[in-house]
Formats: C-alpha cells, structure tokens, sequence
C-alpha cells in the first residue's frame, strides 16, 4: 500500500526494526553496485517501511515479486529459470519502482524523492541482511501497563453510545483515533504501534460469550506493536497496555472466550498467544516449514488471524506455505493445529454468513480459498482475477444465485461474485456468478444486509482522479449505478468503507497519502440509501481503515 513521503515520527517509530536488521556498513564489492554507510540504512528502513509486506523481509516474493540479487528456479518437468535484481539493472529497476506496474504494484514518484528511488534501486541489488529472533522472554520484557486491570470500570464513563463508535487507523502517525458514530465528535487520538494494519474486538460466539463483547479493542502494528483499548474508559485512558510479539507484524484476533489475543507475525515467523487481560504473552509458535510444492520456506509469515464464530479455534493464514492453520485455543498447552492446504499466498478474508466457512485471497495464486471451519478442512478453491483482496470482504443475495459473496483485485478493477450457498444452492455453490468490471484495481469492498449496495474501492489504480472516486453496485442488478469522487485534492486517495450500527451511513476515509503526518485526512460520511454525502469528519492523520463497534462484534458483512 502507499504511504507518505515524509516519514517523519512514523520513520522513528519503525526504525527500531531497521536497525535490528543489521546495523553493518554496505557490503563491499570488487565490482557492482555500492551504497554508502548512510544510504545503505536509509535504504534499509525504506524497504520496511514500503516494500517488505509485498516482497518478504528475505526478498524472496509473496504479493510482490522476487527482489533477490540473483534467484534460479527449478520447475517440476526440470526446467530451470534464473532472474534476479542484478539482471534487471539500475535504470530498469529505477523506472519499475518511479513508474509501478500493471500488475498492481503502485507508483512511488510521487512518495520517494528521487535519491530515494536510485538508493533503493541499488539497495535491492544487493544481498538482504537477515533480522534476528524474538523469544518468549524478549516479547514479555515490552510489556507496559497503563492502567491496571483492578482499575477497569464496571460500566462505561462517559454517557455515550459505546456500541456506534468508530475506530479508525490513523496509519503513518502510529495512532488509532475513537469516533463517536452518533455525534461524529473525534473522542481522542491513540498513540498505537507504527502504521497499525488491523484493530478487532471482542466478537460475539456461538459457544462461550466473552464478557462485553465489543468493550475491548487490540491493535496490531506493522512494528509488532499489540495495543489493548477500553472503549469504556474516558478518552484519555483508553489505551490500557500494551505489548510487542514480532519486529513486523499484520494481524489480531480475541479468542471467543475472551481470554486470549493471539498475534501472527511477518517476522519473525510465528504467532503469540498473549493473555486477553494483562497482555502477558504466554505461548510462541514458529510458522517456519514446507509449502504447497514440498519446499522448505524460512520466512513463511502469518498474514491473517481469525476467530471461527462457531469454533473454540483460530485462523492462521500462513502466507508462503499456502496453508490455513485451524489453531484450537481450548487447551494451549497441548495445542492442536489442523493444518490446510490450500493456495500460495494467503492474504486476507471473511466468513459467509453462517460462520462456517472462512472465504480467503490468494494472492500471488489468483484464487479465493474456503475453508471448512467445522469438519477443519479445504472446502474449495475459487479462479478469480489477479491478486485478489477482500479486505473484510462482502456477502449478500443476489437475484438468480442466491446467497453470494465479492472481493476487489489489486491487479485489475474488477469485482469476482461467487454463490456461497452450499447447503441451500449446493449445484451454485463456490461458483462464479458474475463479474463487474470497475476503473481500476483496489482494495476493499464492503455491503450491509439493509443496503441495496455493495461499495467497491480503487485505491491502487495510478491515475489520481481513479484513485480518488469509489464505485457503487446495485445488489439488484450488478451494474455500478454510481461513482462518487470522494476527493479531488492532490495527495489523496479514497480507501475502505464501514457502515455504522443500523446500516444507514457508509464511512469512506479520504486519505491524505501525501502529507498523512498532518491532521488534514477526513472520514467522509454517505447516506446508505440516496448515495449522496452527508458530512465530513476532519481533523484526521492519515485515516485508513475503520471499524465500528456493532458492525464488527456482531460479524455484519
């Protein structure tokens, strides 16, 4: 994803995993090419910050394309292939990373300087230095406690409606902001981890309720930061603790019993358990192992975790073995995990509406994977466009297949709808029903069950004025009836939609890419029904992702 050209105190608060990934001067070469002490780490934390979730801290490619200086492949017949950085050059590579590619890897001209683009263009032509471990011990020494657990309320303090608030990612600030869905009132702005990636809650479940459910909140921070939220607090004590589990990390989930957080890192590769009420992590499980194609993969990142609604059991996409690990969290000292074979590489996804399959992207794979949740096993693998992205994804009932669900591409702009009916519609079901081609590839797409729409971004088309509209398509007739440019100021993007509590309004955020450590992004509010805008809500750093307390504790896709 894109992210601003000034890194300012998002750059402090990620350079603490740059450095750990070697803090030696560039290697030296007789002949090739050379960075210099200084560019050489500027480099580094550059690679964090915008290339490492696509192309592996290792640079052996997932979503993104290989980025080693020199790579050969074997394929199963016995053909062999050879590539690399090298191969490519430094004025190809400066171009590729100036200019983006069809394949929906944006531009980054107007996000590095160009200094930047010809240091990283070097940088990646050189062998990748390869970051530590973090154990168990390490995780529970970056423990804090703000607010002590025999302190937490009995009932909310402030008087508001709790259950309509908004959380919204403030990205390259590092900090999560509270909105009040009824007032539209910024409540407060949470200093989190560094451009925190995914927030979730306590959710409802089928077999044990957690207590509250939706009260507390759990970041997770691309410097694998873990943050615990209490939406009961007063604003100023909202961020009860926190806790770190990996140098670079994506993804959070609560335990349907409310008593465990598990946290899946990028690197190193694994998960943590962490206890739901001290945050004291207590169990870390290394992802590390074979693919799909039998070969052994060291960095194999957790991309996504999940809570089954129906099962005492996590999701755990591990990215580059093409696996979905069922983790069942009833006994963590004995730990079970079914591990699934699916696609290469699992990204993100959503739940169909019983809570018993998990519909999830492959990226690199062109395919959307379902699993079966309650027999623990691949239930199907769909063929849709290139690099599939859900987001939270959308399900909802179309006309002649029924019961369906949808995701938006980074590769291309079109929208796959698939049946996802397969106990009433069985002959439909995990079939492609239709597809709509949009202006450009995007995101993330997203519907209400009261909405007769179904929203669908553009964030990663490289022409601005695409970048900057969204589009609406009629459940009826899976046509876009409307594109609405949510922004015309130089600089942004539109990204990512929420509906509040009773479905009326659709949050769209107006990203400020070009200046996000400034307050100048916006929460653009629509009425659900006529389309048409409502209000804006300023004041924002680089607002993302929302998530809005009913919407997210009751699973409303």
């Amino acid at each position: 994803m894109l992210q601003n050209k000034r890194r300012g105190s998002g750059y402090a608060l990620a350079a603490g995993f740059a450095m750990l990934l070697g803090s030696a001067a560039a290697p030296a070469f007789a002949e090739g090419p050379t960075l210099s002490e200084e560019a050489f780490e500027r480099s580094k934390q550059l690679y964090f910050e915008q290339c490492a979730g696509c192309h592996g801290v290792l640079r052996k490619g997932a979503t993104g394309k290989n980025l080693e200086p020199h790579w050969k492949k074997t394929a199963a017949d016995g053909t062999v292939t050879e590539g690399g950085t090298l191969q490519l050059g430094q004025e190809r590579l400066e171009k590729i990373i100036a200019w983006g590619t069809e394949g929906g890897m944006n531009n980054f001209s107007e996000i590095l300087t160009e200094d930047e683009i010809k240091d990283m263009a070097t940088y990646i032509m050189l062998d990748p230095p390869k970051p530590p471990e973090m154990s168990l011990a390490q995780m529970k020494q970056t423990r804090k406690i703000y607010v002590e657990e025999k302190d937490y309320p009995t009932e909310p303090l402030h008087g508001r409606n709790w259950e309509n608030f908004f959380v919204v990612i403030e990205r390259d600030a590092g900090k999560v902001a509270v909105i009040d869905g009824d007032t539209k009132e910024v409540l407060v702005h949470i200093p989190t981890g560094y451009a925190v990636h995914v927030i979730k809650a306590s959710e409802h479940h089928k077999l044990e309720e957690p207590e509250d459910p939706g009260r507390f909140w759990y970041t997770m921070g691309r410097d694998g930061k873990m943050t615990k939220i209490d939406l009961w607090q007063t604003p100023d004590k909202m961020l009860v603790s926190e806790v770190t589990i990996g140098y670079d990390a994506r993804d959070v989930a609560i335990s349907g019993d409310g008593k465990y957080v598990v946290g899946g890192a990028y690197w190193p590769p694994h998960f943590a358990i962490v206890d739901a009420v001290t945050m004291e992590p207590l169990k870390v499980v290394s992802t590390r192992g074979y693919n799909t194609d039998g070969d052994y993969v060291e960095e194999s990142r957790v991309a996504a975790v999940y809570t089954t609604p129906n099962e005492p059991t996590w999701l755990i996409a591990v990215k580059e073995l093409g696996q979905m690990w069922q983790v069942d969290y009833s006994d963590i000292d004995n730990l079970r995990i079914d591990k699934i074979d699916s696609a290469k590489f699992l990204h993100d996804g959503f739940f169909d509406p019983t809570g018993r399959y998990f519909q999830i992207a492959a990226n690199a794979s062109n395919k959307m994977v379902v699993v079966d949740t309650k027999d623990r096993k691949l239930e199907a693998m769909i063929d849709v466009a290139a690099l599939p992205h859900p987001g939270p994804g959308a399900n909802w009932v179309d006309p002649k297949c029924g019961p369906v669900a949808g995701t938006t591409h980074l590769g291309v702009g079109t929208v796959t709808v698939w049946a996802n009916d397969p106990a009433g519609r069985p002959d439909d079901a995990w079939k492609t029903c239709y597809e709509v081609e949009t202006d450009g590839p995007g995101l993330f797409i997203r519907t209400h069950p009261s909405s007769k729409y179904v929203w669908a971004d553009q964030t990663k088309h490289p022409d601005p004025e695409v970048q900057q509209a969204v589009q609406v398509i009629s459940k009826e007739t899976g046509e876009i009836v409307k594109t609405i440019q949510v922004t015309e100021t130089d600089g942004n993007a539109a990204v990512h939609f929420e509906f509040n509590a009773d479905g009326t309004e659709v949050w769209v955020s107006n990203w400020n890419m070009g200046d996000s450590l400034a307050p100048n992004g916006e929460i653009v509010v629509y009425d659900a029904e006529t389309l048409e805008e409502k209000t804006r809500i300023k004041g924002l750093y680089a607002p993302t992702g929302k998530f809005n307390v009913h919407i997210r504790s009751n699973h409303v896709t």
